[in-house]
């Protein structure tokens, strides 16, 4: 298997390999996890970054850790293969549609993205996806992937613990500094928060993110950057109630950018900062930090 001049090389964790994307895993490519046991190979989350590859990996089954365009990227050049995701997330495996339902966008930027999703991702809908659960074990012969539901990022979000090499593959809890991602129609900001303080307990060897950081060693060295990763959201929470220092509408908290930086090109941001901060401002409404103080106009409580 060839490594191209751009890409870290590939990384070998026993029967774990963390075959590594473009541009070191940042978006759109990523990190997949090969899981190689004496009776099956079991590929998870085949990014975009398969398709570039000189040869591709042996899988008999594809599992995805959940339903996001990135993550499933790469299912398609494995058509033979059984398709595996939590049956939190499976219908958008199952159909276009069904998919986009995951994202909630605006009809604008919807429309665009379908086809974004065709072209670039080479979404394929698969009626029979199979779907598991929170404490499924896939048994490969000798090493066995156990299924740790991880809600937040998406309703079926998983991590996966690898035994006995004890590798924990954290998907989207990607420990980068841009935090954790709740912006789309089926995230939660809540679930996410109770998935972090979760998976904090979790102890291993290695984890690995599909993302950026890769693979991390020893339980301390994690929890650091776990620590620094969650911090983001109290981070932009902080930084809302600043603003809300005069009364704000929503349009205005969304057009000041808590989740982006003002000027990233990111064509769906409005509908991100939407429903990210949205969830932010409810919490502060819930918990009297702050008010309505005029139809349409929030503002904190001092």
């Amino acid at each position: 298997m060839s490594n191209a001049p751009d890409r870290p090389r590939d990384r070998t964790l026993g029967a774990v390999t963390i075959l590594s994307g473009e541009r070191g895993g940042r978006y759109p490519h990523g990190n997949s996890v090969l899981v190689a046991g004496a009776e099956e190979t079991l590929l998870i989350d085949p990014s975009l970054s398969l398709t570039s590859r000189d040869s591709l990996p042996i899988a008999d089954r594809v599992l995805n850790s959940h339903c996001h365009e990135d993550h499933a990227a790469g299912n398609h050049l494995y058509p033979k293969a059984p398709w595996l995701v939590h049956e939190a997330d499976v219908q958008g495996l199952r159909s276009l549609d069904d998919m986009m339902g995951i994202y909630g966008m605006s009809p604008r930027i919807a429309a665009a993205f379908r086809q974004v999703l065709i072209e670039d991702f080479h979404y394929v809908p698969r009626p029979d996806a199979v779907p598991f659960r929170d404490g499924d074990v896939f048994d490969l012969g000798g090493t066995r992937v156990r299924v740790i539901h991880a809600p937040g990022h998406t309703r079926g979000h998983c991590v996966l613990h690898v035994e006995p090499e004890d590798v924990v593959y954290l998907g989207d809890i990607d420990l980068s500094s841009f935090g954790p991602y709740y912006g789309d129609a089926w995230s939660s900001l809540e679930d996410f928060e109770r998935t972090l303080a979760h998976v904090r307990t979790i102890e291993a060897r290695w984890y690995a993110t599909f993302h950026h950081v890769g693979v991390v060693e020893g339980r301390d060295a994690f929890r650091e950057r776990l620590d620094r990763f969650t911090a983001v959201i109290g981070t932009r929470e902080a930084r809302l109630v600043e603003f809300l220092a005069e009364p704000r509408t929503i349009d205005e908290i969304v057009a000041h950018r808590f989740v982006y930086r003002p000027g990233d090109a990111v064509p769906f941001a409005d509908d991100v900062e939407r429903r990210s901060m949205t969830q932010h401002l409810d919490r502060l409404l819930a918990s009297g930090r702050a008010a309505q103080v005029e139809p349409g106009r929030y503002r904190v409580e001092r």
